[in-house]
């Protein structure tokens, strides 16, 4: 009888491995099932690729374009991978090409959905993507190659032998790398948050037209402007707006920030963050805020390689234009639109040469104009008055006459002296009335030289006030008519006296 215990007992077990070994039979076919869903076609196949507008290249064209990325090809190494000097054997075209940090790796489909992103973003002031790669693991991108180099290496680097860059070429490139932020703000759609704004991505060609690179190789704006991005900061220390830092939020408005950084590296000649300068000036933004309240300092901002060779109106409005876009609160700064306006109204190429004139000669001019039309009429008026004399009996009795005119002449001087000092209170005026003075005594030395021709000597201090008299070489027609009213008090005299 003991043993139907034990048979049932191992009948049990039996049982229980039956059950046992149905249930992993069970767990195999259902890890089974995604096994034969990733048998379907490839993803990467469900992109078109025709609606990529950048060509695409196979790794071996790239690697021989590049010298097989060789060394001496590297051009730099940013925070997506490394650039290198290329030159595509079929078209010889000289590219950059874009070699992506494999940590990073996307897949192809996600890798191919971002490529026809940028290859639709088009805009002067962006670097050209014109190609691609996506052979296995390799991710390439291929842009435009822009000769001069980058914002940083040209203003922050610049060799011994290249001349600092003038204050018009720095409001040029100012002005075309906000119209690019602007476009990846305000025109592509979805909208683009640059994220890493920063002078080593405006890269500038012979002609110092800058263009922004790098760009839309972060996130993704969504549709309402204002999508965080990932947790992960990816800016640069120093560009990098203070709630990005805290928060890891991004917004539109973080890149303002940055591209008000630029804007004062632009202005000062100073790095973001200088190490090498004394501690209260090697973060750039906090040495320019105190700068900011203060408007009178604003020059002491400007780069000394410019040699106060700049528009201080031009910098005023530069350095406000910066200052709002350092705003502390994000909702205090500008949008980039407004940025791009403000700097419109900005001189980016220097004046020809024979029309620049500061206030100070404007204001001769005006004041020229009001007193010298007057002065050439009065002037030639008083030229024909020695003629007069003349036909009227050839100057007798005019001796008498002269003495009281001199009285009258001098009275009316006087008081058209005192007149001229109040309307010429200025400094810039009196030279260019001076001027005036000078030329109006050679007209006078030639009138005398014509009357002598004539047979007449007549002294100019008879004929007309000395000028000694006159201020600043100017002539009233007030003493034009005393002048009229002598030769004809002498000519009724002369008629008495023949009678």
């Amino acid at each position: 009888m003991n043993c139907f215990p034990c048979f049932s007992k191992s009948k049990k077990s039996n049982s229980k491995r039956e059950h046992g070994s149905t249930t992993p039979q069970e767990n195999v076919v259902t890890t089974k099932t995604p096994d034969v869903k990733k048998q379907k076609p490839d993803e990467p196949n469900q992109v078109d690729t025709s609606n990529i507008q950048a060509q695409n290249f196979t790794f071996r064209e790239l690697a021989i374009a590049t010298k097989n990325f060789r060394q001496e090809s590297l051009m730099g190494e940013g925070g997506f991978g490394r650039v290198y000097k290329g030159t595509i054997p079929a078209t010889g075209q000289v590219v950059a090409v874009k070699q992506l940090d494999r940590n990073g790796v996307q897949g192809n489909k996600e890798f191919l959905v971002e490529v026809l992103m940028l290859s639709l973003l088009n805009h002067e002031n962006l670097v050209k993507l014109t190609g691609y790669c996506a052979d296995g693991e390799q991710r390439l991108l291929v842009y435009e190659f822009m000769p001069a180099g980058s914002l940083e290496s040209r203003l922050l680097e610049r060799k011994p032998d290249e001349p600092p860059l003038d204050w018009y070429s720095r409001m040029k490139i100012a002005s075309h790398a906000a119209k690019g932020l602007w476009y990846l703000h305000d025109k592509a759609n979805p909208s683009v948050i640059y994220r890493d704004m920063k002078s080593s991505n405006v890269l500038l060609d012979n002609d110092y037209n800058a263009k922004l690179s790098d760009y839309g190789l972060g996130k993704l704006a969504g549709k309402d402007k204002a999508t965080i991005a990932p947790t992960r900061v990816m800016g640069t220390y120093g560009y990098s707006a203070p709630e990005y830092v805290r928060t890891g939020n991004l917004t539109l408005k973080s890149d303002v920030y940055s591209f008000g950084v630029v804007l004062l590296e632009l202005i000062s000649g100073r790095r973001a963050v200088d190490t090498t300068r004394p501690h209260e000036e090697q973060n750039l933004v906090s040495w320019a805020q105190p700068i900011f309240r203060d408007p009178k300092r604003y020059p002491d901002m400007a780069d000394p390689n410019l040699k106060n060779h700049f528009p201080e109106k031009d910098l005023n409005q530069v350095v406000a234009i910066a200052a709002m876009c350092l705003q502390e609160e994000a909702a205090a700064r500008p949008l980039m639109s407004d940025v791009v306006t403000a700097l419109s109204f900005l001189s980016t190429s220097p004046p020809e040469p024979g029309t620049e004139k500061d206030d100070a000669t404007e204001a001769e001019g005006r004041d020229a104009s009001e007193h010298g039309v007057d002065d050439n009429e009065n002037q030639n008026q008083h030229k024909h008055s020695p003629q007069d004399v003349k036909a009227n009996g050839e100057g007798s009795g005019s001796s008498s006459d002269s003495d009281d005119h001199k009285g009258i002449r001098k009275k009316k001087s006087s008081k058209k002296k005192s007149s001229l000092k109040q309307k010429s209170s200025k400094k810039s005026s009196a030279r260019v009335l001076s001027h005036k003075k000078s030329k109006g005594s050679k007209d006078g030395s030639r009138s005398s030289q014509s009357d002598s021709e004539g047979g007449v000597i007549l002294e100019r201090s008879e004929s007309r006030p000395s000028e000694g008299t006159v201020s600043y070489g100017l002539i009233s027609s007030e003493n034009v008519q005393s002048d009229n009213e002598s030769s004809t008090r002498s000519e009724e005299r002369s008629s008495t006296g023949s009678g």
